[in-house]
């Protein structure tokens, strides 16, 4: 299979699943106003005409998310507050009056805590009678901070970047951030009380755990997530880690207050979706599909070499999924940096991908970011076939070296498989891939 026949198809299936996982789309599709009563996935509330309605959308689908809400509710919504990752003009048009603010990610600075502040000001002085359309996605436990007393926003972008490079998964990473955060773990449900709250949420976490999405700001924290003591032991990170968290972390955990005012929350989309949306695609391109699951994990590299297996068993033996097929996954696998050079997760996936099939015909492997944000190298990811690495070769780059230095956007850029989608506005994981034609 020739790179150019893989990229193609690869890019085809990508678009499809990111399509199924539109938040506009699923926003407005399960929102509707019929006089004071407002349906919401099947669910009515009442919204009499006094009522105030307030829409705040958090993460790298707010904007898109938004959309749809003021598709479905027009001037029905009386003010609100997204806050996303930078984008440009054109991408926030047709928000109306809403506001928009940028924060930081995947490490928070001055902007996130500037979001978190416009957020707790916005929930000051809301009534009982009023209703937040709380709309949340990826990347908000960066986007939006407010650090506890004692935790300095440096304190917690040191941590965060400190997890992060010893390849903490999300679920380790946000049950230490929720406990730095005025706005995490239901802390922005008990601001905005005693206003009646709505969740509407595309997932980028595997199991969709709502306490993990963004730190779960809306949500009851979840009493049985890691201890993030023995995360941070764990990942052998104590020492860089500042001691203002390190004693916030060993103190007792506060009870929460009771967050009644919370009426519901909905995950609209999550990984499943884009795996089914890949496999009617790649039925359509005439494979046979085959969704393995949906939860891979794990370290990055490792996860590779299995996936590469697979599609080298399937291709000496055409079973146990029959010819031509396409092996489907979706996930959120991790890196333990050593090296300063430039790419993601599925960057890294695709290059050590690429070493596990050099030589062989009739294999593809691609793996891609469902936000078409891979990391630092502004690409959703990568595909490479048995051909990539002597391609890369040729233009200067070799890939064993590329993968030990964490350069592995440099690597897919010369071997011609490094895939730029630009932002995709949603964000349901990772999507990997392995077409064997």
């Amino acid at each position: 299979m020739n790179l150019e026949r893989a990229v193609a198809e690869a890019s085809v299936i990508f678009r499809t699943a990111v399509r199924a996982a539109d938040p506009e789309v699923l926003v407005r599709g399960s929102l509707h106003l019929d006089g004071s009563v407002l349906a919401v996935g099947g669910r009515t509330y009442a919204l009499p005409r006094h009522a105030r309605l307030f829409v705040i959308a958090i993460g790298k689908a707010a904007v898109p998310m938004a959309r749809g809400a003021l598709a479905a509710l027009g001037t029905r919504i009386d003010d609100g507050l997204l806050v996303t990752k930078r984008v440009t003009a054109d991408a926030v048009a047709h928000v109306g009056s809403l506001q928009v603010v940028h924060g930081s990610h995947p490490v928070p600075d001055g902007t996130s805590e500037e979001a978190g502040r416009r957020l707790l000001a916005l929930a000051r002085g809301l009534e009982p009678q009023d209703l937040v359309l709380v709309l949340i996605s990826g990347g908000g436990s960066a986007l939006v901070e407010a650090p506890i007393d004692g935790i300095t926003l440096s304190d917690i972008a040191a941590t965060t970047d400190a997890l992060l490079r010893a390849g903490a998964d999300i679920g380790a990473l946000n049950a230490v951030r929720r406990r730095l955060s005025r706005l995490k773990g239901g802390g922005l449900a008990r601001a905005i009380a005693p206003a009646r709250v709505i969740n509407l949420i595309i997932s980028d976490v595997l199991g969709s755990p709502l306490p993990a999405i963004a730190s779960g700001p809306t949500v009851a924290d979840d009493e049985s997530a890691p201890d993030p003591t023995a995360v941070v032991t764990a990942l052998g990170v104590s020492g860089r880690i500042p001691a203002p968290v390190r004693a916030a972390l060993a103190a007792p955990r506060a009870a929460g207050a009771p967050m009644a005012n919370v009426l519901d929350s909905l995950v609209l989309a999550d990984a499943s979706t884009a795996a089914r949306a890949a496999s009617l695609a790649a039925q359509h391109l005439g494979y046979t599909p085959a969704v393995l699951a949906t939860d891979f994990s794990g370290e990055t590299r490792e996860f590779a070499r299995f996936w590469a297996a697979l599609a080298r068993q399937d291709r000496r033996a055409g079973a146990p999924f029959p010819l031509p097929a396409c092996l489907i996954g979706t996930g959120e696998t991790t890196v333990t940096v050593r090296g300063r050079g430039i790419g993601g997760r599925n960057t890294e996936m695709a290059t050590a991908a690429a070493l596990a099939i050099e030589g062989i015909e009739g294999i593809a492997i691609a793996s891609l970011a469902t936000d078409g944000d891979d990391g630092l190298s502004d690409a959703a990811g990568g595909v490479v076939v048995g051909s990539s690495l002597a391609r890369a070769r040729d233009a200067g780059v070799h890939g064993q070296a590329a993968l030990d230095a964490n350069d592995t956007a440099r690597f897919l850029a010369a071997a011609g498989g490094l895939l730029v989608t630009g932002p995709t506005g949603t964000n349901v994981n990772d999507l990997y891939l392995a077409l064997l034609p």
